[in-house]
């Protein structure tokens, strides 16, 4: 005990003081460090941020909930190898000077895509636990279970532009989920955004587009000056560019966040372990408790890993360190 009560008063200044050295060495240019400057970064973010929600409320995601706080990366990294597929056809972003040994480059797509939700979530959590916008109010409709057609028309038409004709409607693949799974978790009591509009509740939608946003300038901000990195083919508004990103770009972010906290609450039906929010959830009949469906469902991530992990190798990644 008395070493976890060391742990959680050092791991937040640790994880701030791995941030400025790699920051320094960067600037310095260490190779590594520019090489793998995505992990060097992010991975302390989201610990600082951590400490930072520990020390404000007595309890935090990784330290007090640490299995769903792990249960966050292996979805992440499935969430954001949906986007990757979309960007086969989308062409959208690039991939340059990556780490040229396989082994090491597949172990980093999977870390980093891992990313994506525990940042989200964790600059939420700050965000939240200082009372941002706490007092956000929004307008009720009369009923909310009248927008299901109108939301699962667009999310359909979202997709269907979007594979369709990218080169006009890429933007819309940002969207597209929010449309498709919220009727769904509505209609089953499950966490959604039409649940919060349903009792003007708007604290939760705008931070987690807030979170977005911010995770967004830091994606790009830290991204900019690394060596193994993204690039932007994006058509229509690609002139324009704040770091590697078009300007316009940055209004991707925060819808990009409500996909993600649906998608996420989506899979939550099947894992109780992604269960974010602290409350009842209802009974589902769907169960992978028996062990040859949680080593099928294994083997299945698995195999989609690795044939994405392949295919951004084959088709987004430009060019690999020498």
């Amino acid at each position: 005990m008395r070493r976890q009560r060391w742990f959680v008063y050092l791991y937040g200044p640790i994880a701030f003081l791995v941030l400025i050295v790699s920051e320094d060495l960067l600037f310095k240019g260490v190779v590594w460090v520019k090489e793998w400057f995505y992990l060097l970064t992010w991975w302390p973010y989201i610990f600082l941020v951590d400490w930072v929600v520990k020390m404000k409320q007595g309890e935090s995601l990784l330290m007090d909930r640490t299995r769903y706080f792990f249960s966050l990366i292996p979805a992440s990294t499935f969430i954001w190898l949906i986007f990757e597929w979309f960007n086969l056809t989308l062409r959208n972003w690039h991939y340059v000077h990556l780490i040229s040994c396989l082994p090491l480059r597949w172990m980093g797509y999977f870390i980093s895509f891992g990313t994506v939700l525990p940042a989200i979530f964790e600059t939420y959590e700050l965000l939240s636990s200082f009372g941002v916008l706490s007092e956000a109010s929004l307008s009720t409709p009369q009923d909310i279970r009248g927008l299901y057609p109108l939301f699962i028309v667009v999310g359909i038409l979202s997709l269907s532009l979007t594979l369709s004709y990218p080169h006009y409607f890429f933007a819309l693949v940002w969207v597209a989920f929010v449309f498709l799974l919220d009727p769904m978790l509505h209609s089953m009591g499950f966490p959604s955004l039409l649940e919060e509009v349903e009792r003007g509740r708007a604290q939760k939608i705008y931070l987690i587009l807030l979170s977005g946003l911010i995770c967004g300038i830091l994606w790009e901000f830290w991204n900019f000056w690394a060596l193994s990195k993204w690039i932007y083919t994006v058509p229509l508004v690609g002139r324009f560019k704040l770091f590697e990103m078009p300007i316009l770009g940055f209004l991707g972010f925060p819808p990009f966040a409500l996909e993600c906290y649906c998608i996420t609450s989506f899979l939550g039906i099947f894992f109780p372990s992604l269960r974010w929010e602290r409350r009842e959830y209802p009974s589902v009949e769907f169960s992978l408790g028996v062990p040859y469906k949680r080593g099928l469902l294994l083997l299945g991530l698995i195999i989609f890993y690795i044939l994405m992990f392949h295919a951004i190798d084959t088709h987004t990644v430009l060019s690999f360190a020498s």
